[in-house]
């Protein structure tokens, strides 16, 4: 089944998303990789104020390139999930929606899904230009230290998604 997701994103919505459905995101999403997820960690772990509310966020399992004259950014392909899987349920349990990356995820992950109803959204590896021209800005919002591992706020347009585990811990990988 084919379903269109936009803002403002709800765990309502993505209820109804099962395995192997096709996803267009419109809105906000972050980009985010390993480096960032563990300054996260920290930032949550200390108590400090995040640089975007985590609740009923998207974060995409990115490092984007440089962009070109002319372009809100570079080619932009997933990452593979699983290096993010020590910092997803706290991230999830903070109040994120949705992950996005490529590959398939660890049970304490599959669990933190279920529990907080969120679900991981399956990106095509190998598309990042095609990926990149979904995207109509691009900004640094945190780290950005981290070169092109800093966290971004990107806004998409019919950025097309695999539902790879959805809500109830139905994972396409199994």
């Amino acid at each position: 089944m084919k379903h269109t997701l936009c803002e403002p994103y709800s765990k309502d919505i993505i209820s109804e998303f099962q395995v192997g459905d096709t996803i267009y995101v419109s809105g906000t999403i972050y980009a985010a990789r390993d480096a960032a997820h563990k300054k996260l960690q920290g930032m949550i772990e200390g108590g400090e104020a995040l640089p975007f509310d985590l609740q009923n966020a998207i974060i995409y399992y990115a490092g984007p390139t440089p962009a070109r004259p002319g372009y809100p950014i570079g080619s932009a392909g997933p990452t593979t999930s699983y290096r993010m899987d020590p910092y997803t349920p706290l991230l999830l349990d903070r109040g994120v929606l949705a992950t996005v990356g490529k590959g398939p995820r660890g049970d304490e992950v599959i669990k933190s899904i279920q529990k907080n109803g969120s679900v991981y959204l399956a990106a095509i590896g190998g598309a990042a230009a095609l990926i990149a021209q979904c995207v109509r800005s691009s900004e640094v919002v945190a780290f950005a230290e981290l070169g092109t591992e800093a966290i971004r706020k990107l806004v998409v347009q019919d950025l097309p998604l695999i539902v790879a585990i959805d809500s109830r811990g139905e994972s396409i990988y199994r």
